[in-house]
């Protein structure tokens, strides 16, 4: 080597040694980055980060704060199966409840110093040769992990409308799940976009303070009466003093979502449910014109089913005008309809949800052959949790483990014990890396979309979310939960590489 280059060379080592280096990099601290961590401390692996780009922990229930914002699965089902609460105050918990059992567990397994706040990875990059994962955040940070996992989960890209004409309306817009709590709504004319899960939770809660509000309806969803309530203290102390009491309860909820479940594998076992739709809608709106507009024309389940009690006495009231056919156009100060109508308005808040088409979100993955991994809405995975070549790197909510009628807080236990058997695999092997061979992490992904294409989410006749614009169903999980729990609950090796 010239004396030159040496020199070089040299000077750059103490450079690469600064570098901090851990063995495990989470992305995120919602349910999915805080399970991950508190398994890692079980397991006595405490070398690990947690890269969190807000300024706290929480992911979707540190930034959906809007008025109403609570979870549509029961309380006691939405929360670690090993850290179980018999405090929970009601059937389904709001959010400021739910945030606040996250970050107890934050501190009861001791997570925080592990994790980094302001720190949003843009770039990681797999080193074959050094084989470790080389990352970067958005404030010029790096740092390096042997193994990389992906908590981002679903809901934390807020997806404003693609409207013509959104950018020069000169009153105030936001989304709900950016909700701006300085703007003082009431006495305003509102419009509200978009009528799905976060929309059916807080118009009820603007619709008594606005002076009008114009909700503009592309679908009509499928609403079911919300089971909801205050849980009784002498219940409670039951949970506290009687073991086994929580665990059965939970039990129950699981498996009356699961029978639920079936009906999205065969539609016609959801009569029952469409029945009680049906008439939830005619016994809270009197008034047949907006009872058409609210009756849904596609098979229930094609669309995520939604659980309300106040939302259609919301849109009965005086204030309150349902315009059934979405926005063509947004003015200085109006919206028009696609029927042509113009509605002057003060305020626009966008309940349209997020965008998920991408499990990695903007996150920019460059793979063993220095190939980034494209964003076009197709990523698949085997099981949802690796992907062909791109070693070391576990996804926790990944394509096709979405769900329509149970905890996702399951599914993301069942990932991340998959994570945790690859780990002690690769120790037990001495081996630097694992990953998916090709034509398994293929073949898998075949049988899902063969599936997928049976099942109301393709042939129900809706457009929703889940379905990308090639008609592809990369989201949710073509099954019931116990059925994702037995593929995942033992690793096949057989299916994997392993490096050295």
């Amino acid at each position: 080597m010239p004396k030159k280059t040496a020199r070089a060379a040299a000077a750059v080592q103490p450079l690469i040694a600064e570098i901090p280096h851990h063995d495990v990099a989470i992305v995120g601290s919602g349910f999915s980055g805080l399970g991950m961590a508190i398994f890692l401390k079980k397991a006595g692996r405490n070398d690990f980060v947690i890269l969190e780009k807000a300024d706290d922990i929480g992911g979707t229930w540190r930034d959906n704060h809007y008025p109403g914002a609570a979870c549509d699965v029961p309380s006691h089902m939405y929360s670690f199966s090993f850290e179980q609460n018999p405090d929970w105050s009601r059937m389904y918990s709001g959010q400021p409840e739910i945030l606040s059992y996250m970050q107890r567990c934050a501190d009861k397994y001791d997570l925080r110093p592990h994790v980094r706040c302001g720190e949003e990875l843009l770039e990681a990059r797999w080193e074959e040769a050094e084989q470790r994962w080389h990352l970067q955040t958005g404030t010029g940070a790096r740092l390096t992990a042997r193994v990389l996992v992906s908590g981002i989960g679903g809901l934390s890209r807020p997806a404003l409308p693609n409207v013509k004409g959104l950018d020069n309306f000169k009153g105030t817009v936001f989304h709900s799940a950016r909700w701006n709590h300085d703007y003082d709504l009431a006495g305003k004319r509102v419009a509200v976009i978009g009528t799905g899960a976060s929309s059916i939770q807080f118009v009820p809660q603007i619709a008594p303070k606005v002076g009008k509000l114009v909700l503009f309806q592309r679908t009509a969803p499928w609403l079911v009466p919300k089971p909801d309530g205050q849980l009784p203290s002498l219940l409670k102390t039951a949970f506290r003093k009687i073991p086994g009491t929580q665990s059965l309860f939970r039990n129950a909820i699981y498996w009356q979502a699961e029978a639920f479940g079936i009906g999205f594998i065969n539609p016609k076992l959801m009569a029952p449910i469409e029945k009680l739709s049906r008439f939830h809608l005619a016994r809270q709106i009197e008034d047949p014109e907006l009872r058409a507009k609210l009756t849904p024309t596609y098979t229930i389940g094609c669309k995520r089913v939604l659980f309300t009690n106040n939302y259609y006495p919301a849109l009965a009231r005086d204030n309150v005008e349902v315009v059934a056919s979405g926005v063509k156009e947004v003015r200085a100060n109006s919206v028009i309809a696609s029927d042509g109508s113009e509605h002057e308005v003060d305020a626009i808040i966008c309940g349209t949800g997020f965008d998920v088409a991408d499990p990695l979100g903007p996150l920019n993955i460059i793979d063993r052959d220095g190939k980034p991994v494209p964003h076009d809405g197709s990523m698949n995975a085997y099981l949802g949790i690796t992907l062909k070549n791109l070693p070391n790197l576990f996804m926790l909510l990944g394509p096709n483990t979405a769900l329509g009628h149970n905890s996702i807080i399951f599914m993301i236990e069942s990932q991340i014990n998959y994570v945790m058997q690859c780990l002690e695999e690769m120790d037990k092997r001495k081996s630097p890396s694992i990953t998916v061979k090709p034509e398994s992490s293929d073949a898998y992904n075949v049988r899902v979309q063969e599936e997928l294409k049976k099942m109301v989410w393709s042939a129900g006749g809706c457009k929703s979310w889940y379905i990308n614009d090639k008609g592809e169903n990369f989201t949710i999980w073509p099954g019931l939960t116990w059925q994702y729990w037995l593929k995942t609950r033992k690793v096949d090796f057989k299916q994997m590489l392993f490096a050295g």
